[in-house]
């Protein structure tokens, strides 16, 4: 079979993806750093901007209505980049004590990956966490069994998402290409754009995501009818981020992979 028509490499995220159910870890400092400022955002407002560069992700949340508003308020003036930047140190300096605890792979991931290496496929990752903060993530990845064939930050590259350009390192270092042969997989808005922008198919994972928003012992005690109005709700934030598959579980991905091989294979385009 052709290469150009065959699914070549998955790039997954990291927090809430692969590591890190409901992407807690950033969660949690994200609200830290910000109550410690007197200002306070709800899960779903520091959600919303997930899977950015952290120093976006603070710039969002700054610019949100809410966030101008509580900011004038306590401040008596607007934020400034100056602010964005003690926010930052902030943030990274309070990540650093839990991210580590947050690294095992999550249910399923090892041997999803094992089963898609065994069709052949290289595993690439990007994430909105520098090379800094990933160095505590990495060793409690790959002792529980994941370690990807590369690892792009947005310090590498000089951006983050939802831009493409993360993507396209993990495309350069593995040597990849076209982008329709390549598969973005991840649980926030700001990953499916990430993989729109660059020209590859995206898809969205709901349990332990970003989007349906609940940590691990929340999703374990909710409500089935909860459950079901929070995962259709993630799976339509999806879709208007234009996600081309969205996934119950990350174990569905082999079989996701076959499905777009069929579609490359009729000549469909990403």
């Amino acid at each position: 079979m052709n290469p150009a028509k065959t699914i070549q490499m998955v790039v997954f995220d990291w927090a809430g993806t692969t590591v890190d159910y409901g992407s807690s870890a950033p969660a949690q400092v994200f609200e830290q750093i910000f109550r410690q400022e007197g200002i306070h955002f709800t899960r779903q407002e520091i959600n919303g901007p997930m899977g950015m560069e952290k120093k976006d992700h603070i710039r969002a949340l700054l610019s949100s209505t809410s966030g101008r508003q509580q900011w004038e308020q306590i401040h008596g003036a607007a934020w400034t980049e100056e602010d964005v930047e003690r926010l930052y140190q902030n943030f990274e300096a309070a990540l650093f004590q839990v991210v580590a605890d947050r690294s095992q792979p999550l249910d399923g991931v090892a041997e999803t990956v094992a089963a898609l290496r065994e069709q052949g496929l290289k595993i690439g990752s990007t994430t909105g966490y520098t090379s800094h903060m990933m160095e505590q993530v990495l060793p409690g990845a790959a002792a529980g069994g994941y370690a990807p064939d590369c690892v792009v930050t947005p310090d590498v590259v000089g951006s983050g998402r939802p831009g493409p350009f993360m993507l396209f390192e993990c495309m350069r270092q593995l040597q990849v290409y076209p982008p329709r042969c390549v598969v973005k997989v991840g649980d926030t808005v700001a990953d499916i754009r990430e993989g729109k922008n660059a020209g590859a198919w995206s898809v969205g994972l709901l349990t332990g995501s970003n989007l349906v928003g609940l940590t691990e012992e929340e999703a374990a005690a909710v409500s089935p009818e909860e459950w079901e109005q929070r995962r259709t709700a993630a799976a339509d934030r999806y879709r208007e981020a234009g996600a081309d598959l969205v996934l119950d579980s990350i174990r569905d991905l082999p079989r996701a992979v076959e499905e777009l091989n069929r579609r490359l294979a009729k000549e469909e385009e990403a």
